[in-house]
């Protein structure tokens, strides 16, 4: 894989790789656990499969050319996360189907990511919580600072209508969507599994990620783009991936139809991945939010990162007899609207609530 960046090469190939394969997992999970797939993409899937459990296997290899880095300085406690987040989008291939010496692999390879400290000012909070979720799920005791101590400093982060602040502060981008939003809707609901004490919390993060997805598809213009607001832009349509969420959970609000939400994303997805310059001549995604833009990478962003665009692709999860994909093709919010199209108006959600959440029960964290 090239490394393009406008950091430091030798720094970001300490964690470029962990990346790609880590962001690409948590986008492309739902569609490796999807049952109801037949003819030539169920042959596809199941190649994808078990490339998917022979790449866990040699990532958490320490004999393996291709171990990764889960340990060295900062980032790979990000990427870890989106490892972890994969398993839990896609418990029964990436998890419960693996032979016992890659799970060993794989449990030490995110309990070695604990060696890394959890800024507490940010989004990174989640990156801790959902490694920790991961392996609550797997069976492993799970430490009370990275995984409640961490979710509250979230919760205690809600600036209202659906949005958290990243950290004290409120940021205008999209890391509602890329990072915190998603991760809290996956970690709460592996919580409220084991304990069903966290069920109440969940269904409040669910109703804040309800109306944070209707804000999203209303960002996505008559033509299929949307604001390019904040860093990280050059995740691309990866900015949608709590409405993709919501729509994989079939828990879109009234008003806001799966079909729609479909053409929205299409049209977004398509004229992004369709500009030119958007990948290299090997089929490498390269650095930009509309083709090939390198100014608008960030030190920290290189070629791996650019793989978080994946995670928009969650509805593929979804059978294709889901009204998602069976419906007839609808005009999104905004459409409607600009053709002078009558619609209800929009409004916020009024939601003052502090959310507290429950220590695991005892013998759950260690």
């Amino acid at each position: 894989m090239p490394i393009e960046t406008s950091g430091d090469v030798s720094k970001r190939g300490r964690f470029t790789h962990l990346e790609a394969f880590g962001r690409l997992l948590a986008g492309i999970s739902p569609w490796l656990e999807a049952k109801s797939i037949s003819g030539g993409e169920a042959q596809l899937q199941g190649r994808f499969i078990e490339l998917a459990h022979r790449s866990l296997d040699a990532a958490t290899d320490p004999g393996s050319p291709d171990f990764l880095n889960f340990t060295e300085v900062g980032q790979p406690l990000v990427d870890t996360a989106f490892l972890a987040q994969g398993i839990l989008r896609a418990p029964t291939v990436l998890w419960d189907s693996l032979d016992l010496r890659t799970k060993q692999r794989v449990i030490g390879a995110l309990k070695s990511s604990r060696a890394i400290p959890t800024p507490k000012d940010s989004n990174w909070v989640m990156f801790a919580a959902t490694i920790e979720a991961a392996l609550l799920r797997m069976g492993e005791p799970t430490q009370r600072d990275r995984l409640e101590g961490c979710l509250r400093s979230m919760l205690s982060w809600y600036k209202g209508d659906g949005v958290y602040g990243d950290g004290e502060w409120f940021h205008a981008d999209y890391y509602n969507s890329f990072v915190i939003q998603p991760m809290l809707l996956d970690v709460v609901d592996v919580l409220r599994r084991r304990d069903v004490r966290f069920s109440a919390a969940h269904a409040t993060l669910l109703e804040r990620a309800r109306r944070y997805a209707v804000i999203q598809e209303r960002l996505v213009a008559p033509d299929g783009t949307f604001p390019s607001i904040g860093r990280s832009t050059t995740y691309r349509f990866g900015a949608l991936q709590l409405l993709a969420q919501i729509a994989l959970m079939r828990e879109l609000p009234d008003g806001v139809g799966p079909a729609q939400v479909r053409c929205a994303m299409t049209a977004v997805i398509s004229k992004m991945i369709e500009a030119p310059g958007t990948f290299d001549d090997k089929g490498w995604l390269r650095v930009g939010f509309c083709g090939h833009q390198p100014s608008l990478g960030e030190t920290y962003i290189s070629t791996g990162s650019l793989y978080l665009c994946s995670t928009a692709l969650l509805p593929l999860g979804l059978p294709p007899t889901d009204p998602f994909w069976s419906g007839q093709k609808a005009r999104w919010t905004s459409q409607r609207l600009w053709s002078g199209e009558a619609l209800p108006a929009d409004h916020a959600i009024r939601d003052v609530e502090v959310v507290d959440i429950p220590d695991l029960s005892p013998g759950a964290a260690g």
